[in-house]
């Protein structure tokens, strides 16, 4: 089973929609659930190939915040793209779990505007999560809240699972209706290809990001005297280090593009820092190659690429902002 969960936030910090989807992708990575995560705010140039991406879930999550008024811009846009590009015969047998938070007012307003989205694209429901946060730090901590949202997150596994049928609705008859009217009739292989090359500048501005990418790693290569990128990082967090007193952990960090997980074992003075495994870390992550650079150069602290979303964490949390003081990037 493989779940996508778009998020259409601006990926601010503090954001209570990142918390919740953090943890939903948690326990659906726990039940082993295939799970890929698109944040719309990065994807704006190209929002429109993003339906493509449907044809391979059984199951999406849309997940946004309502700021002031309404679900977004860049979800409307999403599902603008979905509409016109979207292969329909696919997205009738997805299932659609909206997740919705709001800071001020509106949230059971978003989650009924992005379920009568989808069914109007023809899609299916599942149950969703919204509600209200005025602090986002008091929600993350509250365990009953942490509670409800894993049972819903279990809730989502099995209506996907089990292929539970709903009673027919209208919206399937209005479907009908207004997607019949369009004079120009796309086969979805046409759909995908248009989608793909909708616009030349998107994908003109892919190429280029490839191509940095791949200037990038062979510039590694030369800059680095033939020392691996995996020791590299070693290399970085042992020259980093400031010794604390009375504090010992375990942490584990498991970057996407590297085999091994590396160990970092902090006590008072101490460290050893290794690739391998350890039971039973006291925090678990898991981040991109590109996000532990970007701390690695004192770009981002660990605590706010948790709080963005760009790195998930298992365990104790609160000791993230330790493992910013014991590592000055």
């Amino acid at each position: 089973m493989k779940i996508i969960i778009y998020y259409g936030g601006r990926g601010i910090v503090g954001d209570p929609t990142i918390a919740v989807i953090n943890r939903m992708q948690a326990v659906l990575e726990d039940i082993n659930v295939k799970v890929k995560r698109y944040n719309l705010f990065e994807e704006k140039r190209n929002i429109t190939s993003l339906p493509n991406t449907l044809n391979e879930a059984d199951g999406i999550i849309l997940a946004c915040t309502v700021e002031w008024h309404g679900i977004g811009g860049y979800m409307h846009e999403f599902l603008d793209a979905c509409w016109l590009y979207g292969n329909k015969e696919k997205i009738a047998s997805i299932y659609m779990c909206p997740v919705v938070m709001s800071t001020t007012y509106g949230e059971k307003e978003g989650s009924l505007d992005l379920v009568q989205a989808w069914e109007l694209l023809g899609g299916r429901q599942c149950s969703g999560i919204c509600g209200y946060v005025k602090d986002t730090v008091t929600f993350e901590l509250n365990q009953t809240y942490t509670s409800l949202i894993e049972k819903r997150t279990e809730n989502i596994y099995r209506t996907i699972s089990q292929k539970t049928i709903d009673l027919p609705a209208s919206n399937y008859v209005m479907k009908q209706m207004v997607s019949a009217a369009p004079p120009i009739s796309l086969t979805p292989q046409e759909s995908e290809q248009l989608s793909k090359y909708a616009s030349d500048e998107n994908y003109l501005a892919t190429q280029k990001e490839d191509i940095k990418e791949i200037a990038s790693h062979f510039k590694s290569l030369l800059t680095n005297n033939g020392v691996s990128e995996e020791d590299m990082i070693v290399k970085e967090f042992r020259s980093h280090f400031t010794p604390q007193d009375n504090f010992s952990s375990v942490f584990k960090l498991a970057v996407k593009e590297i085999r091994n997980s590396l160990i970092i074992d902090i006590d008072n003075d101490r460290l050893d820092v290794r690739y391998g495994n350890v039971e039973n870390p006291a925090v678990t992550c898991k981040i991109a190659k590109a996000d532990l650079d970007n701390i690695l150069s004192g770009h981002m602290t660990f605590q706010r690429a948790f709080m963005t979303g760009q790195m998930q964490v298992r365990g104790d949390f609160k000791l993230l902002g330790a493992l910013d003081t014991a590592f000055r990037f």
